[in-house]
C-alpha cells in the first residue's frame, strides 16, 4: 500500500525552481519511495552500489554519459568529488531545472559538499518518516490502529505499509539497528567496538528529553568525553537524533544553554529502550518524555517541509522552569507544553508563566498544552489544551 507523503507537490514545485534538489534523512524512511514516484521519467541510479560509486568518483563523464539528466541519484554522499562535476553540468545549461534530484542519508558529509560546490543551486529538504498526519491517512485506509500503537511503532514506512504482511515490529528493528551500525557508523567514523557503539545508542534512547550532559553520557557508557561528542555528531550526521537548542533572545546568562536531545524516531527510541508492546511503553515511566519527543517530531517535519523559517526551541531557568516546546514565527514566539495527561490544570502552566514574566505577555501570545486525547478547548483565554498527535493550526 502506497502511503501518500505531505512533501509530495512541494518537491515538485521546488524541482521546478532549483537545478539540484536534495533529500536528505535516515535510512528506509521512503526517499527513494517518493522520488520513483514523483519524478517517473527521471533515470535512478544509486551509488549505494559500490561500482557506481566508483564510477561517479573517478569516472564522472562515464558517469552522466550512462545516466544523462534528469537524473536521480542515491546515496550521493559516496562520491563525493561527483559535486564538482554536478555544478559544472548545471552551470553548462543555464536555465533548466529539475536536473538532478539527489538523496542522502548522511548529512554531515552530504552538506559538507553541497555547501562547498551547490551553493546556490541546490535545495536541501530534510526527509523523515511518516507524520502524524500521514499515518492517521494510512491508518483509515487499512482498518485503522491506536495512535498509542504509533507512539510505540514508529514512523518508518515499511512498518505500515502492509499490515498483514507485514515485517514484526521487533526484526525490522533489529535489522535497522544492525544495518546501520554496519554501514553508516562504519562509514562515518573509526568504531573499535561497535557493541560499545550500540550502547551508546540506547543510553542515548533513555535521554529522550533531557538536557544533554556528555560526560555523564560517556561515564555510563564507559567512553571519555571527547568520544562521546564524536559519536553523537555521528548520531546527528546519520538523521538519528535531533539536538533542540535553548532559547534566549537577551538575559542569556539566566538560562539554560544546554540542548535537549531527541530521537527523530520514537519507534527507534522505544526499541532501544527495550519496549515489547505500545501498553509496556504507555504504562512506564519513560512514557511522558516519548511523548514529548513525538510532538517536537511533529513539529520539526512541519517546519522542514511546509515553514523552514519556523524556529524551534526549548526555554528553561536557572530555577529550573521549563517550557518544552517554542515555536518562533516573526520573532514572537508560541509556547508549548507537552503533558501526558488526559485533563491538563492550570497547574501545569507554571513554565508557561514564568517564560511570560521573562519576556513579556506580548512576546508570547499564544501558548498550548498538547495532551493525548482528542480535544480543543481553552484552559484559560491565552492557553489553549490541543491534541498533540498531529501539528495543530496556531492562532496568529
Amino acid at each position: 500500500m502506497w502511503i501518500e507523503r505531505e512533501l509530495t507537490s512541494e518537491l515538485q514545485c521546488v524541482a521546478e525552481t532549483f537545478p539540484v534538489v536534495a533529500l536528505v534523512g535516515p535510512r528506509q524512511v521512503g526517499k527513494t519511495s517518493l522520488l520513483e514516484r514523483i519524478f517517473p521519467e527521471h533515470r535512478y541510479v544509486s551509488l549505494d552500489v559500490a561500482a557506481n560509486a566508483e564510477e561517479a568518483e573517478t569516472r564522472p563523464k562515464e558517469f552522466l554519459q550512462r545516466n544523462p539528466p534528469p537524473v536521480v541519484v542515491d546515496e550521493i554522499q559516496y562520491a563525493p568529488s561527483f559535486f564538482r562535476h554536478i555544478k559544472t553540468y548545471v552551470d553548462s545549461r543555464k536555465g533548466q531545472n529539475g536536473l538532478f534530484v539527489l538523496t542522502g542519508s548522511q548529512n554531515f558529509l552530504l552538506m559538507e559538499n553541497l555547501a562547498e560546490s551547490l551553493a546556490g543551486r541546490a535545495a536541501v529538504i530534510p526527509f523523515l518518516g511518516l507524520s502524524g498526519k500521514e499515518w492517521r491517512s494510512a491508518s483509515a485506509a487499512s482498518g485503522g490502529h491506536e495512535w498509542k500503537e504509533f507512539l510505540w511503532k514508529g514512523g518508518f514506512p515499511a512498518l505500515w505499509a502492509d499490515p498483514e504482511k507485514g515485517p514484526s515490529r521487533e526484526r525490522w528493528y533489529q535489522g535497522y539497528v544492525a544495518t546501520y551500525l554496519e554501514r553508516d557508523v562504519r562509514n562515518l567514523l573509526n568504531v573499535g567496538s561497535l557493541r560499545d557503539f550500540e550502547r551508546f545508542l540506547r543510553a542515548c534512547a533513555f535521554r529522550c528529553g533531557q538536557a544533554l550532559n556528555l560526560s555523564e553520557l560517556g561515564r555510563d557508557v564507559g567512553i571519555s568525553t571527547p568520544t562521546a561528542k564524536q559519536w553523537l555528531s555521528v548520531l546527528q550526521a546519520s538523521n538519528q537524533i535531533v539536538l533542540l537548542e535553548p532559547y534566549f533572545r537577551s538575559l542569556g546568562k539566566r538560562l539554560s544553554k544546554t540542548p535537549k536531545l531527541y530521537f527523530t524516531d520514537t519507534g527507534l527510541s522505544s526499541y532501544l529502550m527495550g519496549f515489547a508492546s505500545s501498553e509496556a511503553l504507555w504504562l512506564s515511566r519513560e512514557a511522558g518524555a516519548l511523548w514529548e519527543n513525538h510532538v517536537v517530531n511533529q513539529w520539526l517535519r512541519w517546519r522542514d517541509w511546509h515553514e523552514p523559517s519556523l524556529g524551534l526551541w526549548y526555554w528553561r531557568d536557572q530555577a529550573g522552569n521549563e517550557v518544552d516546546l517554542l515555536l518562533e514565527r516573526n520573532r514572537r514566539l508560541i509556547a508549548v507544553e507537552c503533558k501526558l495527561k488526559e485533563k491538563p490544570d492550570t497547574k501545569d502552566l507554571r513554565g508557561i508563566e514564568r517564560l511570560r514574566k521573562f519576556y513579556g505577555d506580548a512576546e508570547v501570545p499564544g501558548a498550548y498544552i498538547a495532551c493525548p486525547d482528542d480535544v480543543h478547548f481553552d484552559l484559560r483565554p491565552d492557553v489553549s489544551v490541543v491534541s498533540g498527535w498531529e501539528v495543530w493550526p496556531l492562532e496568529e
